[in-house]
């Protein structure tokens, strides 16, 4: 079985009667003219490759699907929201994404849709998946610096060395670290990112944000704060802390743009 992901990019123009075709996919279509709502949707799928072309949906197949069948319903909304002044909020986003996954969920043969999600900005996702229809999954971004060193007290020097090579300094070494937190919600229930952005920089980005992590915090004097024991730290945090309806799903901590470790509890 494989997975198969292509993002969707569109721009939409609340204000003009029609929205410019463009010819650059990379960028978006519709292209988008001035100031536009610009949004990126992704479409996960799973199933197997056909022998023959090693393709399990040709990806032009997709953008076509998504272009035809899921842009005009953001269009239609975002146009109707901006004209008449009002707030399109997460729980709205979230009722046009299940409306999109009706849409596309036979569309593509064989292959099973497994994942939609629908990026708002660079650094905000909403999402739905297959594995719990009646939820939603919100994720944002935030960063930190801090300074570490990897070492076990209870090896010796050269074995410090091997295991963690240059990262073994004495002197510790720096990163500026992104952490991804998503958490799921009912669908039928509001989400207050309010609320939800103060919790994560109250309980964890202020507690790492610009620290030495081996002697600034007691966790990681008894535990190396390796990039995986940092996500368990960052979700330990501040689960349970999002109110009744939203519970913590995975914490993502990056500790270069090539390196992550995600944790779910």
């Amino acid at each position: 079985m494989h997975k198969l992901c292509r993002y969707v990019r569109f721009s939409i123009n609340p204000f003009l009667p029609a929205d410019e075709a463009g010819f650059n996919s990379f960028a978006s279509k519709p292209a988008g003219e001035g100031l536009a709502v610009f949004l990126e949707l992704g479409v996960e799928l799973e199933g197997e490759a056909d022998k023959a072309t090693g393709l399990i949906v040709n990806v032009s197949d997709i953008d076509q699907k998504v272009r035809d069948c899921a842009v005009g319903v953001f269009a239609e909304k975002i146009k109707a929201d901006y004209r008449e002044a009002r707030h399109t909020g997460y729980d709205e986003l979230a009722r046009l994404l299940k409306i999109v996954w009706g849409k596309l969920a036979d569309g593509f043969g064989s292959a099973q849709l497994s994942k939609l999600s629908l990026k708002l900005s660079p650094f905000r996702t909403l999402a739905v998946d297959d594995k719990d229809c009646a939820m939603v999954y919100y994720s944002e971004k935030f960063e930190f610096a801090a300074a570490h060193k990897l070492w076990n007290e209870k090896f010796s020097e050269e074995r410090n060395i091997e295991v963690f090579g240059r990262c073994a300094n004495p002197a510790g070494h720096g990163h500026n670290y992104i952490v991804e937190v998503t958490v799921k919600w009912p669908s039928d229930q509001a989400l207050r990112t309010a609320g939800f952005e103060k919790v994560v920089n109250q309980e964890l980005i202020k507690v790492v944000d610009h620290k030495n992590l081996n002697e600034d915090l007691p966790e990681f004097q008894q535990i190396t704060p390796t990039v995986e024991n940092i996500a368990v730290f960052a979700w330990d945090r501040i689960v349970g802390k999002f109110g009744k309806s939203a519970a913590l799903h995975c914490v993502t901590v990056w500790e270069t743009d090539k390196t992550y470790s995600s944790y779910y509890g």
